[in-house]
């Protein structure tokens, strides 16, 4: 099920139950003057921690106790948002998330913002983490490693969703789908209910939809409304971005059966949300042990269904 609603998150959240949604994935306006249609991004300072007060004291009511909230915040404002969740909430801290990206905003005093920050917080300390399903490859293959990957960190560096993109919707801070991703993918089991409180460009809808949640969406602008559910009725060809460490092939795979299975798992772990990178990954993997004048074998026979 997705659920996109048009309207004011604070009034239509009032009508949803207590500890009713599994994982929260928020998007708020920074209050930095961007336009989304209806001036949420231009408030008096306090009215802006009025507001932020409101919507995080709806999200804490319907969100489970075994519940997460990840929550995008500008840095204008990421000290009091943190106060609020921490002392006026007394939600359980866990992660203070850099997203690093390649492109931002130019300046000629000062350094150029190159990454957002994202708040992890949970309502207690007993909530869902699944490791599992967010680790990166590693970078050697060892016996003492543990093949399934490494743990990603809390420096994530995704490219922006650049205008270029075909994905490019007509929203002013649109999320690459690999961020909400991990996210889903860390802190949700399959048919769990995902809450995204401002819709937008409908990147953790879209996101929910492949990855089998449930998901509700609120969403002030009706133009977004319509953007959302026009992005959800379009065919999937693999998430919009990626984290390129995804793609490692690692070194010292020279065993031939070894590396066969190696490469059939590394598919079925790390690409499997990604169909359109796997034939570069396996270039990638040729290209690597063919240099290393390693007996090699026709890898696209170990490509599983995805």
């Amino acid at each position: 099920m997705i659920d996109v609603i048009l309207g004011d998150c604070i009034e239509k959240l009032k009508s949803a139950q207590d500890e009713s949604i599994d994982l929260i994935i928020a998007d708020p306006p920074y209050n930095v003057g961007k336009d989304y249609g209806n001036g949420s991004d231009r408030q008096e300072f306090d009215e802006y921690i009025s507001f932020t007060k409101a919507w995080l004291n709806e999200c804490y009511r319907v969100l489970k106790s075994s519940g997460t909230i990840y929550i995008f915040v500008g840095f204008r404002y990421i000290s009091y948002l943190f106060q609020i969740l921490e002392r006026d909430l007394k939600m359980n801290f866990v992660n203070w998330i850099s997203w690093h990206y390649t492109q931002g905003i130019g300046k000629t005093k000062g350094f150029s913002p190159r990454h957002d920050d994202i708040l992890m917080f949970t309502k207690s300390s007993n909530y869902k983490f699944n490791l599992d399903d967010i680790r990166i490859p590693q970078k050697y293959y060892r016996k003492i490693n543990n093949m399934r990957g490494a743990n990603p960190g809390d420096v994530w560096e995704i490219s922006h969703i650049h205008y270029c993109q075909k994905n490019r919707q007509e929203h002013p801070t649109q999320k690459p789908e690999a961020l909400i991703e991990r996210m889903v993918l860390a802190s949700s089991d399959e048919n769990d209910i995902v809450l995204d409180p401002f819709a937008g460009s409908g990147t953790t809808l879209r996101v929910c939809q492949q990855l089998n949640r449930n998901a509700i969406g609120i969403e002030l602008n009706s133009v977004y409304v319509e953007q959302i559910h026009e992005r959800l009725r379009q065919r999937f060809e693999g998430f919009d971005s990626i984290d390129e460490r995804m793609l490692r092939v690692p070194n010292d795979l020279n065993d031939v059966i070894i590396r066969k299975e190696y490469i059939e798992n590394h598919i079925k772990w790390f690409l499997k949300n990604h169909p359109d990178r796997i034939e570069s990954f396996m270039e990638d993997v040729r290209e690597k042990y063919r240099a290393k004048n390693v007996v090699t074998y026709d890898l696209f026979e170990a490509i599983p269904t995805v």
